[in-house]
């Protein structure tokens, strides 16, 4: 079972007149999670959740698909809020109502891996609990999977921020990370470059993700780089978070995880088609909703069977 840590919260999309917002439940890793036990690979989320309205939803949408939650203790209780508005395109931009303070991990098991990220490693106080159980996980002999996700409006300072993510991707096995973060972090520097530095830094895998043009990965000498499939987009909400899913799914079967050890470049080929296409099969309809396997019997034999 993998272990995910970090937000659960509700995102409330704007209508096409900017007035009426539908709630669809969300967060960066609660959408991992769930898109992990959608494709098969059993996973427990801890989390901030609220005893609230919104709280309720979220819990009851993952736990309906499998997702074990675990309410971590924090200093308040709200359920987090993001409010998103799409553009043209289907791209959302994002206005956050939100707390991470998640004060303990010690009581969360976990297994043969931990994935985390997003504003979990970003937003003080929580950030610096979850680096610990990062750095503990590894001590254990678990492996770790970091997605930074980062949002500028609450980076905060440049430099510090980027110090910060820099030190847990040299804690991680894995990285998965946007071009748009990167042009955040290193204003006109080249994905591939940095995915290399990173790389030397300790991960085993490092993979960037461009957009409709795909993903890269470097892993050791090994590079690879795969376009994305064709598809008619409804909006972005949790592509990237999908893209995490089926990267470690795919890793999972070729038994990276709990034992990360360095893909050669046909292994990274067939990652990222499959990730590439789980991303694109949740663009095609409205909010986080990850695909099932029968959504994707055309890729499924990307899977490695060991």
């Amino acid at each position: 079972m993998v272990t995910v840590v970090g937000e659960a919260l509700v995102d409330l999309i704007a209508g096409p007149d900017g007035r009426a917002f539908t709630a669809h439940p969300g967060g960066s890793p609660a959408n991992v999670a769930l898109g992990l036990v959608r494709l098969g690979l059993p996973a427990r989320l801890g989390s901030r959740i609220g005893d609230d309205l919104f709280g309720r939803l979220v819990r009851d949408h993952l736990v309906a698909d499998g997702v074990e939650v675990h309410a971590l203790p924090a200093r308040t209780g709200q359920t987090s809020v993001a409010f998103a508005a799409m553009d043209a395109n289907g791209v959302a931009t994002y206005d956050f109502r939100l707390e991470w303070d998640v004060t303990d991990l010690s009581a969360l098991p976990v297994d043969n891996h931990l994935h985390t990220g997003s504003l979990a490693t970003l937003l003080d106080p929580g950030a610096a609990v979850v680096e610990d159980a990062m750095r503990r996980a590894r001590a254990a002999g678990a492996t770790v999977s970091l997605d930074p996700n980062v949002r500028p409006s609450l980076a905060g300072e440049h430099g510090p921020a980027l110090a910060r993510v820099e030190r847990q991707v040299a804690a991680a096995d894995v990285v998965k990370v946007s071009d748009e973060d990167l042009a955040w972090l290193y204003p006109g520097g080249d994905p591939r470059e940095v995915a290399r530095r990173w790389a030397a830094a300790g991960p085993a895998l490092v993979v960037v993700t461009l957009g409709p043009d795909g993903a890269l990965a470097v892993s050791g000498d090994s590079e690879a780089a795969r376009p994305g499939p064709a598809v008619t987009v409804v909006d972005t909400v949790g592509a990237g978070d999908a893209f995490t899913a089926g990267l470690l799914r795919w890793l999972h079967a070729a038994g990276r995880l709990g034992a990360m050890s360095r893909l050669d470049a046909a292994e990274l080929a067939a990652a990222l088609d499959f990730a590439n296409t789980v991303a694109a099969r949740t663009c095609a309809r409205p909010g986080a909703d990850p695909p099932r396997p029968d959504d994707l019997a055309d890729v499924w034999d990307l899977l490695p069977h060991i």
